[in-house]
C-alpha cells in the first residue's frame, strides 16, 4: 500500500503508512512534504528544476482525505516561484531555476559517506505497529534512533508515494528530509517533544537511485527552540541541505 491513494481532482486518501511518532492520528511531515513537492512538479514550467522548498507546518496533518493545490506565483526566464498547499495544515513555497545540458563547468563535492556498512538499528518505541517508521527502510552509518547526538542514516522508500506511480527523485528526497530531527535527537522521546514547525530543503541536484542519506545534528536552546541541520547525500555525493526549526518542550 502506498502513502496516498488518489481520489481525483487533487484529492488523496492518506494511508496508515503516513503515521508519525507524535500522535496516532497525525502524519509524519515527510509524506505530505513529498506530496506537496509532487504538486510543485506538476505545475513547473518546462526546463525548470526545483532548487529550494520551504514548508510552513501550521498544525499536524491528519491521516484523512486531503486536498492539494498548486499554482505558479511568478514566472521569469531564469527563476520561477510556485506555491502549494494542503490547507489548513501545511504550505510550501518552491523556487525553481532554469537548467540545461552542460551549461557550465561542474564543481561537485566529493563522496564522503557510503552506504556500504550501514546497518539496521532498533527503532524507539511507538504506540502503533504500522506507520512512517515501517514504510521506510533506514540504515545507520553513525548513531541510531536510541543514541543521543549527531547521526548519519540512509533512507529508502518501501512504499510508493501515490498508489500506481513511481516516485520521482524529488519525492525520494522530500519524504526523507523531514527525519533529521528524529535521527539526531538530543532528548529522550518519552520525556520531551521536539516537533519541527517548518522545513527548508535546498537542492544542488536530485538524487540518483533509491537511497537518500541524512547527516544530521540537532542543537537545542534551554528556552525551548531547537534547530536540526542536515546534509543530504546520495551514493554519488552531496545533493543539498535541509533545516528544521523545532518546538521543544517537556511532555505533559
Amino acid at each position: 500500500m502506498a502513502f496516498y491513494l488518489p481520489l481525483g481532482d487533487g484529492r488523496f486518501e492518506s494511508t496508515e503508512h503516513t503515521r508519525g511518532p507524535w500522535d496516532a492520528g497525525s502524519q509524519h511531515a515527510g509524506p505530505p512534504a513529498a506530496l506537496l513537492g509532487r504538486a510543485v512538479e506538476s505545475v513547473a514550467p518546462p526546463g525548470m528544476r526545483v532548487a529550494r522548498l520551504t514548508y510552513e507546518i501550521a498544525r499536524p496533518v491528519p491521516i484523512a482525505a486531503l486536498e492539494v493545490t498548486a499554482r505558479v506565483v511568478r514566472q521569469g526566464r531564469s527563476v520561477t516561484l510556485v506555491e502549494a498547499a494542503i490547507d489548513p495544515f501545511m504550505r510550501c513555497s518552491a523556487l525553481l531555476i532554469r537548467v540545461g545540458e552542460d551549461l557550465v563547468p561542474a564543481a561537485t563535492p566529493p563522496v564522503t559517506v557510503h552506504l556500504d556498512g550501514a546497518t539496521v538499528k532498533p527503532m524507539y518505541p511507538t504506540t502503533h505497529d504500522v506507520g512512517y517508521h515501517t514504510a521506510m527502510d533506514v540504515r545507520f552509518s553513525e548513531g541510531s534512533f536510541l543514541e543521543r547526538g549527531p547521526a548519519t542514516a540512509w533512507m529508502r522508500m518501501r512504499e510508493s508515494l501515490v498508489d500506481g506511480e513511481e516516485p520521482s527523485p524529488l519525492s525520494r528526497v522530500l519524504v526523507a528530509a523531514d527525519s533529521g530531527n528524529g535521527i539526531s535527537n538530543e532528548l529522550e522521546l518519552k520525556h520531551f517533544l521536539f516537533v519541527n514547525a517548518d522545513l527548508t530543503v535546498h537542492l544542488l541536484r536530485h538524487p540518483v537511485g533509491e537511497w537518500v542519506c541524512l547527516r544530521s545534528a540537532t542543537a537545542i536552546d534551554a528556552a525551548g527552540i531547537g534547530l536540526a541541520d542536515t546534509a543530504l547525500h546520495d551514493q554519488h555525493g552531496p545533493i543539498g541541505r535541509s533545516a528544521q526549526s523545532l518546538f521543544v518542550a517537556p511532555r505533559r
